[in-house]
């Protein structure tokens, strides 16, 4: 164990010297109080610590202690439905020793040793096992089932294996390996800065079906995809993390509230218990695990919590789980780099931000991914990452929304105050936004949910497009001055607007629309255009066509519940055919 005395503290930075045997990344303790931090520079004997936690009143000469292993999480039962701090400290065991005002250099374990859980050993004696393979199951919570695997680097035969119920701690398995025998429990450790390896990545060819509209047909994310929302405040973020969290196809969520102001995670972790799982109706925490580190939690924790939240779900990602990953928000993690960065006093970026940003953020994005997690069985698991970014004044030109966007492939542009003002949720601006990822899903939209998906959609996306322009010469010259034709397309993008992308998220129906009925919902709008463009070059009144009550109906088609949708459909078909034909006869007559 390498000791040394603190030789200056600057803020969350603290150097020490007399640390010659000390390694990079090594967690170190600082002071009599035992403060934890990270070794983030080395030269010669000298380190610069990277400290977790308040550091005010610590002076020169005080000792520092490093741990010799990286900064590590603890992986296993336990994990779910629990409420860490940036470095995985459970922020209720905190509680229990230093009351409602956090203290510092308080050392808790991350999982609680005195649990017991129930283990079903899924392998016998004998058994050839290796890396990544399962040798039993805990049911942790009702929704989730932890798999305990074989940790990294561990090969051989199964010489002992238990069952019944065991703490994190207790031996559960013997492996007889080539380097002798090796004691398993139901807890590994890894290191947060390391990616946990997989056998291989495959294309991103599924969509991450989220249930809303703006999101599934215009800009989808794959599963194993990454996306970005950024927008100020105000604009609706949260909101659609929420409903992402809640709807989105994934067995598992984890949330890092990353230097978020303190009510807003306060509402995450007020609102997370109470919220309902929709597909078992059982709390949504029971499949969730939420980082907390807000704004005034010691900066530099901010850094680490990202790293400790992607660690946990590539954990479960390698069970062969589908799971989300919400970072709200990586503005202020790149915040926390920019002061140690300037604490270090190297080299400032644009905007005072290090150089280094844009690798960090893709180092920390490119963890996403559907993989083949190593082991026999082959298991599939994908980790989608989704981040938020909350530029100054929603302005996206800024340092950290432009690395961002040369990573990601999916951007929910322009969380705009604009359509928030108008009261449009969820406020993704469709004339800014974009998803990459579209022609990879192509074939699979097409084969799983109807032949002319990307066709339907192409043409709802043309006519909001030919909206935005006709409204430009709407602004100069009024309303009077377009043709028949034009207005119609007007009416149309407005329906589009109004009736499929406004999303009602607090309606028990609109919450969420299935692929099906957002297809039919898709099919209708483009439907009322097609065949009232085709009336009116056959001379029908415009003004019968705009005002025809079906609209109503197709507007309403929103709020069919699912075992409703074909009868549904089939009438307003049928009402908007006869009301089209009627647009005629009264001129004639």
């Amino acid at each position: 164990m390498s000791t040394g005395v603190i030789k200056k503290v600057a803020g969350p930075l603290v150097i020490a010297e007399g640390m010659r045997d000390a390694n990079m990344f090594d967690v170190v303790r600082v002071s009599e109080q035992r403060l934890i931090g990270e070794i983030i520079e080395m030269h010669g004997d000298e380190a610069s610590i990277q400290v977790y936690e308040e550091t005010s009143g610590l002076g020169p000469g005080e000792p520092v202690e490093s741990m010799d292993v990286p900064m590590s999480v603890e992986l296993g039962p336990g994990l779910i439905a629990s409420i860490y701090d940036g470095i995985q400290r459970p922020l209720d065991d905190i509680m229990k020793i230093s009351g409602n005002n956090l203290k510092r250099g308080v050392e808790v374990p991350s999982l609680k040793r005195n649990l017991k859980w129930e283990f079903v050993p899924t392998v016998k004696v004998g058994d050839e096992v290796e890396t990544g393979d399962v040798i039993g199951t805990v049911q942790e919570t009702v929704l989730v089932q932890q798999k305990i695997m074989v940790p990294y680097g561990i090969k051989g035969t199964i010489k002992e294996i238990k069952e019944g119920t065991f703490t994190v701690e207790d031996i559960v398995a013997v492996v007889e390996t080539e380097k002798g025998e090796k004691e398993l429990t139901m807890m590994q450790k890894w290191p947060v800065r390391r990616g946990r390896p997989y056998k291989k990545k495959l294309p991103p060819e599924m969509p991450l079906v989220t249930g809303q509209r703006v999101i599934d047909t215009f800009f989808p994310i794959a599963k194993g995809g990454v996306a970005a929302v950024p927008g100020p405040f105000g604009s609706g973020k949260t909101v659609i993390q929420h409903q992402l969290a809640k709807w989105a196809e994934a067995d598992i969520v984890v949330y890092i509230g990353c230097g978020e102001r303190g009510n807003e995670m306060t509402d995450v972790l007020n609102e997370f218990p109470e919220l309902k799982d929709p597909k078992t109706g059982q709390p949504l925490m029971q499949r969730t695990v939420l980082i907390a580190n807000t704004s005034d939690m010691p900066v530099a924790a901010r850094e680490a919590s990202i790293y400790t939240g992607i660690t946990i779900a590539e954990y479960f990602r390698d069970m062969g789980y589908s799971v989300a990953l919400m970072a709200d928000s990586t503005s202020r993690w790149a915040e926390a780099l920019r002061e140690m960065s300037g604490r270090l006093e190297e080299m400032p970026g644009e905007e005072g931000y290090p150089a280094y940003l844009g690798s960090r953020l893709a180092q920390f994005y490119e963890r996403a991914g559907h993989v083949v997690s190593l082991g026999k069985e082959g298991r599939e698991g994908a980790l989608s990452v989704i981040g938020a970014v909350s530029p100054p004044g929603g302005d996206t030109s800024e340092p950290v929304s432009q690395a961002t966007l040369r990573i990601v492939k999916v951007f929910w542009g322009g969380l705009d105050a604009s359509l928030a003002y108008k009261r449009h949720f969820p406020a993704i601006n469709w004339l800014k936004s974009y998803s990459l990822y579209l022609d990879d899903m192509e074939r699979w939209f097409n084969g799983q949910v109807a032949e002319d998906w990307m066709e339907g959609r192409q043409k709802m996306m043309t006519l909001l497009q030919e909206e935005a322009e006709l409204e430009e010469i709407v602004k100069m010259v009024g309303m009077d001055a377009l043709s028949p034709s034009d207005r119609l397309k007007m009416e149309a993008a407005r329906s589009i607007r109004e009736d499929f992308l406004h999303q009602n998220s607090f309606h028990e129906v609109d919450t969420y629309t299935s692929l099906k009925k957002q297809h039919m919902m898709m099919v209708l709008v483009n439907e009322f255009f097609d065949r009232a463009t085709d009336a009116l070059k056959d001379g029908a009144s415009l003004q019968k066509l705009i005002s025809m009550p079906v609209r109503e109906q197709i507007g309403r088609f929103k709020y069919v519940t699912e075992d409703k949708l074909d009868e549904e459909f089939k009438q307003v078909d049928e009402t908007l055919s006869a009301q089209i034909a009627a647009a005629f006869v009264k001129e004639e007559g």
